[in-house]
């Protein structure tokens, strides 16, 4: 077996060697985009047992995905693929649209983040169109107004279950408490995401990507001691300091007016929150697109819908479902 190399750097690699010199005097961009763990920088040996290999795009005004003549089947031990195809054909295959056209507040709300990461992420190695730059750059994180709309949807999420384990594990339900912990602490994670501008990924990679933010160096070991801890009381320290650290963070932003993060008790019950629907009122408050802020807050696609089919396979599916927003 050949010896590995990151398919991102494999892929430019196989273009400087093997593409461009076939591409002399064609207008086109080259990039290493769309699915795939090598895009999003996780990708190692364990990758290689399936569509993995040398792989680029090559984009040009007008087009068809067709294989380019002359690339051999293999480039230094790993199967080759490289398609051409039309710049548009290839975004709205991403994405759902075409963002050179302009990005509105429905292409932002339905379209998943491992779309965007699809786009964002991964490397250009070309750009002789001098659209993929643009494109990227437009793509790179959410207008403010999203971004606080998908913030106080997080928190929402967090409110409403914050209390929950508290209650199941006074009633005997070990089990159930634990999935609602399990469930929470995916919700911080991509809160704490959210709160760092960068994308989650699909599932596999959402502990990976946890893992490269700033919080997590003081976040992630509350989270694993709440998913690890054998009794309730353990568990509730955990998740509670996991969500004050958070919500200081949220604080040290500047996006909204302060709110005061320490826990408190939930109602006359035995256990502590942190009153997450302060948090999600304070997004909703300091947003100006009052249309949006009036909507029910379940926030962008990702949000609300948990469906690898339609999140990972499906944009016309998930503009369908879209439409909820058509009120802005």
């Amino acid at each position: 077996m050949a010896a590995f190399v990151p398919g991102i750097e494999l892929g430019r690699a196989l273009y400087a060697e093997v593409v461009a010199p076939r591409l002399v005097g064609v207008r086109h961009s080259a990039a290493r985009l769309g699915l795939g763990s090598d895009v999003l920088g996780y990708d190692t040996p364990r990758s290689t047992d399936h569509d993995w290999g040398a792989r680029l795009a090559v984009l040009v005004d007008h087009g068809e995905p067709h294989p380019l003549a002359g690339v051999p089947a293999e480039f230094r031990g790993w199967p080759t693929e490289v398609v051409v195809v039309g710049i548009g054909t290839f975004l709205a295959g991403q994405l759902g649209f075409d963002p050179r056209g302009g990005i509105t507040i429905g292409d932002w709300l339905v379209t998943p983040q491992q779309s965007l990461l699809s786009v964002t992420a991964g490397a250009v190695y070309h750009d002789g169109l001098g659209e993929l730059g643009p494109v990227r750059q437009a793509l790179a994180w959410y207008p403010r107004d999203l971004w606080l709309w998908q913030l106080a949807a997080q928190w929402r999420r967090i409110a409403q279950e914050e209390h929950f384990p508290g209650r199941a594990a006074e009633a005997g339900d070990r089990l159930g408490c634990g999935v609602l912990v399990a469930r929470l602490v995916r919700d911080v994670m991509r809160l704490c995401l959210l709160l760092e501008r960068r994308y989650a990924p699909y599932s596999k990679w959402l502990g990976t990507a946890f893992g490269r933010l700033e919080s997590a160096s003081s976040v992630g070991p509350l989270l694993t001691r709440a998913l690890t801890a054998t009794d309730w009381p353990a568990r509730q320290r955990a998740l509670v300091a996991a969500y004050q650290q958070v919500a200081i963070r949220h604080n040290q932003l500047g996006l909204t007016q302060p709110v005061d993060p320490s826990p408190r008790p939930f109602h006359d019950r035995p256990y502590l929150v942190v009153d997450a629907d302060r948090f999600a009122d304070a997004c909703l408050a300091a947003m100006t697109n009052r249309t949006l802020a009036s909507l029910p807050p379940i926030g962008a696609i990702d949000q609300f819908v948990d469906s690898t089919d339609v999140l990972g396979f499906r944009p016309a599916l998930c503009r369908q479902i879209g439409r909820v927003f058509d009120a802005v």
